[in-house]
């Protein structure tokens, strides 16, 4: 018998979701490492990052899923998960969890 944390939950809801949308993805999901997933944030052009998997339970990332969820719902318009914040806010907080 496991816990689980609520955001862990949340994190699993969006990605699963999120990756199941389309066929896309399916193709998009091949290309990322084991133990990654990608992400894609910007204002007008989408960028992708390679985020690992263990920033999924850090408070800071799940943030950024939540922020996803008040934007998208479970329902991402590219079959990607897209975070809706600037470049500068992600690589800001993937800084902050490789220093920690």
């Amino acid at each position: 018998m496991g816990v689980r944390l609520p955001g862990t939950v949340l994190a699993k809801q969006i990605l699963c979701r999120s990756f199941l949308t389309t066929n896309q993805t399916t193709l998009i999901s091949a290309e990322v490492p084991k133990g990654f997933l990608a992400v894609y944030v910007g204002q007008t052009e989408k960028k992708r990052f390679m985020v690992p998997v263990s920033y999924l339970n850090q408070p800071s990332f799940q943030a950024l899923l939540r922020k996803a969820e008040e934007e998208f719902g479970f329902d991402h318009p590219t079959g990607g998960l897209i975070i809706p914040c600037r470049e500068e806010i992600l690589l800001d907080v993937i800084s902050q969890l490789k220093r920690s």
